[in-house]
């Protein structure tokens, strides 16, 4: 008995810092490898801001011209997702690289890939598998990085109001 306690201990000890009902909050790194997005939950949305990027950039192809000059660490690109099935969240998107907001999905594939997709107009649609990081790494050597806590984003984002009363997006 004693054998098994502490082989469960070990295999507990060193598992994953996230437990099953955190969903997607967490770090993840996005497909190209180029940024990781943290994940927060704000009052039970969902909410992802860009954490990490290889090379830092500015917004530079927001429709909003008062906006193009804001760097994009810090920025929101998951917008109010709102549970819609087990594993499932939908809301809004924002991809800076065309200044766009989509109507988009998150899945948690497994504890560790979070499927991402955006569509216009309902019918245009594209994705890609995120990947988990580890609390407090990115896994690249360069590049800005965010210590900005939960608590701070969700403050950021929703202190003064609705996050389109704000001007997040």
């Amino acid at each position: 008995m004693f054998v098994f306690s502490a082989l469960l201990f070990f295999f507990v000890s060193f598992m994953p810092a996230f437990a099953a009902d955190e969903g997607p909050v967490g770090d993840w790194l996005v497909a190209k490898r180029i940024a990781v997005i943290r994940i927060v939950n704000c009052g039970g949305d969902i909410w992802g801001v860009v954490a990490w990027e290889k090379y830092p950039n500015l917004d530079k192809n927001n429709s909003d011209p008062a906006k193009r000059s804001r760097p994009t660490l810090g920025m929101p690109v998951l917008l109010g997702m709102k549970p819609n099935k087990p594993n499932e969240w939908r809301g809004e998107i924002y991809n800076s690289r065309d200044g766009h907001t989509y109507d988009a999905g998150i899945t948690l594939s497994n504890p560790n890939v979070l499927h991402v997709e955006g569509c216009a107009l309902g019918i245009l649609c594209g994705g890609e598998d995120w990947s988990r990081v580890a609390q407090g790494t990115t896994g690249e050597p360069t590049g800005a990085s965010s210590t900005e806590t939960p608590q701070n984003i969700c403050a950021r984002l929703l202190g003064s109001g609705s996050p389109h009363e704000s001007g997040l997006k």
